[in-house]
């Protein structure tokens, strides 16, 4: 017999879910238009500032009236929604989600900035920086999670690995600092690893005593010592380095190239990890251990191993976040100064449906909300910065509850391996 052809994979979309996505982009278009739209005036105009602060390129700046542009938003988000509830984008859905969200954003901005100015450039590349610590911590988390072990405790390693960071690069020099961060991450994430793999103790709460005993720690050791003898607490920061000819690239330039070690390493982990975990027999055999460990161990994969492995990994991605903090920001450390960025690392691997590439896109969002909130005081916008701080962990909920598609959670994450 001839051998058929194998069909096509085809995503499907639910009725529901069609009708839901078509629904949600037809009240982004009538809150651009109506309430965006509707409460300034006809002859508004909005600037956004297209050269960021101490770049050396200038740009012109970007004006235009705001009450027809917000109007041509509203327009397209309509037509979106109304031929989603029609046909449907198919296996294009979650594009035009991205689509009308990037509208909802730069109508937002659009609107808050009518009758005055905003620095959007400058805007973009604080999203960037404040995307780095929390990327980082979602490829930590991720690296685990692959493997099928769950670790809540990343913001604890980052809170190690800042201190740790700071503390040895202050008595000798960054990167002798940075590499005791990454090393302090690693020997917390091999006790998780022996806790939860060898004696296989439930993985919330081994995760959750390394998180209550580096935040006693750090607490206690910067308390006790580095705020006391200030020597010990002034390890510099790394500089930033502009990349000869793409930091000249007009808007992206500034925003991507002209940055610190960290930023770089948040881009080269991003196409790192990605040909790693889906284009390597290494990420294969790592993926699945994470799904079915049963399976993996008879084709002859030491399950125990691999799961060590990427429990290490994954300590030392997070020191290596927390050294940001302290080597790539700040130059000193204070009590608890991660303030919950591997949590929300954690979120951001699961909108990025633990994948490199979607935890990178939920960390810029993030990033972005950080960044906008900053910026709404300067602009003397009554809206509290709460309020926008709430955006992302709503967009989190959304995902979570099935709007943008259910997540691809390993089978065996959180479940120790008992082998036969």
């Amino acid at each position: 017999m001839a051998a058929t052809a194998m069909p096509k994979h085809i995503d499907y979309i639910s009725p529901a879910r069609q009708r839901g996505m078509g629904i949600t982009f037809l009240l982004i278009g009538l809150l651009i238009g109506v309430f965006f739209a509707g409460s300034i005036g006809d002859g508004s105009m909005t600037t956004f500032v297209m050269t960021p602060g101490g770049s050396a390129t200038v740009l012109a700046d970007l004006v235009f009236t705001t009450r027809p542009a917000l109007n041509i938003l509203a327009t397209i988000c309509l037509g979106l929604g109304a031929f989603q509830l029609i046909r449907g984008f198919g296996r294009r859905t979650n594009l035009a989600l991205s689509l009308v969200a990037a509208l909802l954003i730069f109508g937002f901005l659009s609107w808050i900035a009518s009758g005055g100015s905003l620095n959007l450039a400058g805007l973009l590349r604080s999203m960037v920086v404040r995307a780095v610590p929390i990327a980082l911590g979602a490829f930590a988390a991720m690296l685990n999670e692959r493997a099928g072990v769950v670790n809540i405790a990343i913001e604890g390693m980052m809170l190690m690995g800042a201190m740790v960071g700071a503390l040895v690069g202050s008595v000798s020099n960054l990167w002798l600092g940075l590499l005791a961060a990454v090393i302090s991450g690693a020997l917390m994430a091999l006790i998780h690893g022996i806790l939860s793999i060898r004696y296989k103790t439930d993985q919330i709460i081994s995760s959750t005593m390394l998180l209550i005993f580096a935040t006693g720690m750090t607490s206690f050791i910067s308390a006790r010592f580095m705020q006391k003898y200030q020597y010990l607490n002034n390890p510099g920061i790394f500089k930033t380095w502009a990349i000869p000819g793409l930091s000249k690239i007009p808007v992206i330039g500034p925003m991507f190239f002209e940055h610190n070690l960290f930023t770089y390493a948040m881009f080269f982990f991003v196409i790192v990890l990605h040909v790693a975990l889906f284009y390597t027999r290494w990420g294969l055999r790592l993926r699945s251990v994470g799904e079915h460990p049963k399976a993996a161990d008879t084709l002859g994969i030491n399950v125990f191993r691999t799961r060590y492995m990427a429990v290490i990994l994954s300590g030392m991605m997070a020191g290596f976040a927390g050294a940001y903090f302290t080597l790539g920001s700040v130059g000193r450390f204070d009590e608890v100064m991660t303030a919950g960025r591997g949590f929300i690392g954690l979120a951001a691997m699961i909108f990025g449906n633990w994948t490199p590439v979607g935890s990178f896109g939920a960390a810029v969002l993030f990033g972005f909300a950080d960044s906008l909130s900053a910026k709404l005081g300067i602009l003397g916008v009554s809206l509290p910065s709460e309020f926008l701080l709430m955006a992302p962990y709503l967009a989190t909920m959304i995902v979570l509850a099935g709007v943008v598609g259910r997540g691809n959670m390993p089978a065996a994450d959180g479940k120790p391996y008992e082998k036969e």
